[in-house]
């Protein structure tokens, strides 16, 4: 099978794994070129291990780290003469390469918001790690289902209490335009927060004491983001932003509760990247391709990959300092929140149409990091060649 990226608004319905592969590999090379992190993690768990932040968490615990992983996730496999998702090859070409490497490296596929995952999970804890030392929670989904009650909840990414217009940017058309989104209804903003709200974090962190598998002095992180003013009314400020505060709320308790055995829960502010995710929201994908270009040019842009090693090796571990800010948290947006990189991208952000879209963003960047999610646009893969579609995940 040829496979070539067929994008339909925010999301490519393809993947390719060689693609995948060898993307993979190229974050490992990087990693491995910065060389050991001192004094980190032995046993990870990551929640949302496919893609994004919860991947290049992966990638830096086994092969900066030495750690042995486990990934929950929830991808699909290639089936009837389609691809895999993304993930699936992501976690097939890690897999082979963390075992070949003599990582331990194992897989949980499905919903990881149910009990059944959850006891999945800690019975392979159980049996092959006895505990877990560091729980990353990464999960970004279109839908939970309450493992209780049975209600399912569905996000909206709207601003609150008022109507919101802005320019963005038809990534489709390459058109920047005006869009006008309506507030958030109670329903909707109430499915934000049950979807990426902190209460499953609390969930896994209370099935995995309850179980006897979290080591007495355990890290647990969850990935979030700020960003600049420019998109508070729909994120900062918005659904996804009062879910972000509940998860925010969530970690202040959990990291009381967990210093009671010298633990920790943290939540890590991260930098604006390319993702399934920061590609639906209105407004993002176009301050990214600013972000991007001023970054770039400044020499302090960042990949996940990039930026978890960095997390890792400058504020968690090897004797560093967490620098945590007035609320708390772990600020690795720090180098696109400096002030003279804010300042040259509103600015550029009052000028840019779809005229001077090339010459004032990084639109063209933005597009191939969107096209290597999906394990396309990489140098060394032959795009034309015939391909077999259907990978196997070792387990």
């Amino acid at each position: 099978m040829i496979i070539k990226p067929k994008v339909r608004g925010f999301i490519c319905v393809t993947a390719h794994p060689d693609g995948c592969a060898a993307i993979l590999q190229d974050h490992i090379k990087y990693v491995k070129s910065r060389g050991p992190i001192a004094g980190g993690p032995k046993n990870v768990l990551i929640v949302g291990a496919s893609m994004g932040y919860g991947f290049a968490t992966r990638i830096v615990s086994a092969f900066g780290c030495r750690a042995a992983t486990i990934g929950v996730f929830f991808e699909r496999p290639s089936e009837k003469g389609r691809t895999a998702s993304a993930g699936w090859y992501n976690t097939a070409a890690f897999t082979s390469a963390a075992r070949a490497d003599g990582l331990y490296a194992a897989n949980i596929n499905g919903d990881a918001f149910s009990d059944e995952i959850k006891e999945k999970t800690i019975e392979r804890i159980k049996a092959d790690l006895g505990t877990v030392d560091l729980v990353i929670y990464s999960l970004a989904s279109p839908r939970r289902t309450h493992p209780r009650t049975g209600e399912t909840f569905k996000p909206a990414l709207k601003p609150v209490g008022q109507t919101f217009s802005s320019k963005g940017l038809d990534t489709d058309r390459k058109e920047v335009k005006e869009i006008t989104i309506p507030p958030a209804s109670e329903e909707e903003i109430r499915g934000m927060i049950g979807v990426m709200g902190g209460e499953d974090w609390s969930m896994w962190i209370d099935a995995l004491e309850s179980g006897g598998v979290l080591a007495p002095q355990a890290t647990t992180i969850a990935y979030s983001y700020i960003g600049p003013k420019v998109t508070w009314p729909i994120y900062n400020q918005g659904t996804i932003g009062l879910a972000k505060k509940d998860l925010e709320k969530t970690g202040k308790a959990l990291n009381a509760r967990l210093a009671r055995t010298n633990g920790r829960a943290l939540v890590s502010i991260n930098k604006a990247v390319v993702s399934q995710s920061s590609s639906a929201i209105p407004v993002v994908p176009l301050c990214i391709s600013l972000l991007f270009k001023v970054m770039k040019e400044k020499g302090t842009h960042e990949g996940c990959v990039e930026q978890i090693y960095r997390l890792f090796s400058t504020r968690l571990y090897d004797g560093a300092d967490l620098q945590l800010d007035e609320a708390g948290r772990i600020r690795l947006d720090d180098w696109e929140m400096d002030p003279e990189v804010q300042r040259e991208a509103a600015e550029s952000w009052t000028r840019v149409t779809t005229e001077n879209l090339n010459e004032l963003t990084d639109f063209d960047g933005y597009q191939i990091e969107f096209l290597k999610l999906f394990g396309f646009r990489h140098d060394g893969v032959d795009y034309d060649a015939d391909v077999d579609p259907a990978v196997d995940i070792p387990d």
